[in-house]
């Protein structure tokens, strides 16, 4: 018997482990940190910003040569890794974040919020907010910190996007902009939501019951939020529970939500679509459903066929 072993202190395995002491066991290993270059896609230049003493981000902007002094449409980026994993500088992300800049032509800021546990829910919610005020804050010559945005930011063509939890976000910051200002009166134009994290206690769709409150979906979010009121029907991770806000109020013009048919969270994201279209929002909305793929896989697999076709479906929606 072990004398030594650390005491945990809350857990979701297979995948991650706080211990009493405060050190955190990430078994689940996350891709390696890059530094900004240009070496991914030739004509995209990536650079590292401090947004706040809290939060960061890495900003891309697309080959110039061919706009003719257009401006070009602002994405901001919300990664995912169930709110406990990855980086906005991590290859993983780095890799898509360049790839979409050049097929959009668009200037993308790629956030980089707190992770759980060292820092639990709601706070990449408040980061990740945090980051679109600091935007929105360049759309006048009161804020001219940030060049790339001031002199080639189109704030009339906002969007913004995220896949898991990052898309998660994306919901809960669209479900805010219904209710608070956003600096400068800046509106976000359209939204982005790849493969979204939802949860709930009862089961829709395939899923089961035998183990729905053992997926990783489940523990996960008590293992980020442990002190979440109501749960896992909350409504920041179940939109459609009883008192949840209304879905009408989503604060954009037009949603594109994408799902994959071998995805757990595929039954969720198609329920958001539908409850959003039953709600009578007023927007336009988009779905995309890919066949045998599993979650967020062009992510993993970005030299695939579909992976570069999404890619680009992603782009035109941007543009």
């Amino acid at each position: 018997m072990e004398t030594n072993a650390k005491e945990i202190e809350r857990e979701c395995l297979p995948v991650i482990k706080l211990y009493k002491d405060k050190t955190v066991e990430r078994l689940y290993i996350s891709s390696p940190i890059v530094p900004p270059s240009t070496e991914i896609v030739p004509g995209v230049s990536s650079k590292d910003i401090t947004i706040s003493t809290t939060v960061s981000a890495r900003l891309y902007l697309p080959n110039l040569s061919d706009n003719n002094n257009k401006k070009l449409p602002i994405f901001i980026y919300y990664h995912g890794g169930y709110f406990c994993f990855e980086s906005a500088f991590s290859t993983l992300f780095h890799t898509f974040t360049s790839s979409l800049a050049s097929e959009a032509n668009a200037i993308v800021i790629s956030v980089e919020y707190r992770l759980a546990p060292e820092n639990v829910l709601p706070t990449a919610y408040e980061d990740s907010w945090e980051a679109l005020q600091w935007v929105a804050s360049h759309s006048t010559n009161e804020k001219t910190d940030e060049a790339w945005l001031v002199n080639h930011g189109d704030f009339d063509r906002v969007y913004i996007g995220g896949d898991s939890c990052g898309a998660n976000i994306v919901h809960n910051i669209l479900v805010r902009a219904g209710v608070e200002n956003i600096v400068n009166n800046v509106k976000i134009f359209g939204a982005l939501l790849s493969h979204p994290y939802f949860w709930g206690s009862k089961t829709i769709g395939s899923e089961s019951r035998d183990d729905h409150d053992d997926r990783i979906p489940y523990k996960i979010w008590y293992f980020s939020y442990p002190n979440v009121s109501n749960g896992i029907d909350n409504p920041m991770i179940n939109p459609w529970t009883d008192g949840a806000p209304s879905l009408s109020l989503l604060a954009c013009s037009k949603l594109l939500v994408c799902v994959s048919e071998k995805d757990e969270l595929r039954d969720r994201g198609l329920k958001y679509v539908e409850c959003v279209q039953e709600s009578k929002w007023k927007g336009e909305i988009e779905v995309i459903e890919i066949e045998e793929e599993d979650h967020c896989f062009f992510l993993f697999n970005p030299e695939t066929d579909k992976a570069k076709s999404l890619v680009k479906r992603f782009a035109a929606f941007i543009n």
